[in-house]
């Protein structure tokens, strides 16, 4: 009878790369997360602000030759385009880091966010939400695409108004995702720094510069 030694690690892989990490349990100082979901949110909102007034140029042209604006509905539908398709790209960045900041989080012990929910839970619906955004977007764009080469080429108004109506209810989501995401560091001092030390007894006098 033949026995298999087995090789346990005498410690979780968090813990291996415990000694790299800072106060802010990340390896560098600010996380990334954050930033490139601002950038995903911000290109989203203006590629279907643009396709909105894309949309309603016929009520708007007076108004852009009254102010003597340059503006044409091609040239707004443009924007719109650009704006989805950067954001599609960019969100496959923002979920990947918010992955990887997710698993060297430590949420602060015994709080509770104001939606009533625990750090585990308000995580997990970040997570989870994080890809089926990314998914909708890409279908967005994808769905984008087709109108702007396909359907719509040759007509003035570029999107159809389900579209429109889909990227409100996004902006919507996109909102309430942020919010999990801002109580993850608000709240549960996830990656902040400060909240961190405070929390390990340290004096920020000392160890902040």
């Amino acid at each position: 009878m033949r026995f298999f030694n087995v090789v346990l690690p005498s410690e979780s892989p968090l813990n291996q790369i415990a000694a790299g990490l800072g106060p802010n349990d990340l390896p560098y100082s600010l996380p990334i997360h954050p930033n490139l979901v601002h950038l995903t949110i911000g290109l989203f909102v203006i590629a279907i602000a643009f396709d909105f007034a894309g949309a309603f140029y016929p009520l708007e042209k007076r108004i852009f030759r009254f102010l003597a604006l340059p503006v044409t509905r091609p040239g707004l539908h443009d924007v719109g385009w650009y704006n989805l398709l950067a954001c599609a790209v960019i969100s496959f960045f923002t979920v990947t880091a918010g992955f990887y900041e997710m698993l060297t989080a430590v949420p602060l012990a015994g709080v509770k966010s104001t939606f009533g929910l625990e750090s585990f839970v308000t995580m997990t619906w970040h997570g989870v939400g994080g890809v089926l955004i990314l998914l909708v977007i890409v279908l967005m764009t994808i769905w984008r695409g087709y109108q702007r080469f396909v359907w719509r080429k040759d007509m003035g108004r570029q999107v159809q108004w389900p579209y429109l109506f889909a990227g409100v209810v996004m902006m919507g989501v996109l909102g309430l995702h942020g919010t999990l995401g801002a109580q993850l560091a608000a709240e549960f001092g996830v990656h902040i720094t400060a909240d961190q030390l405070l929390a390990a007894g340290a004096d920020l006098k000392e160890a902040l510069p």
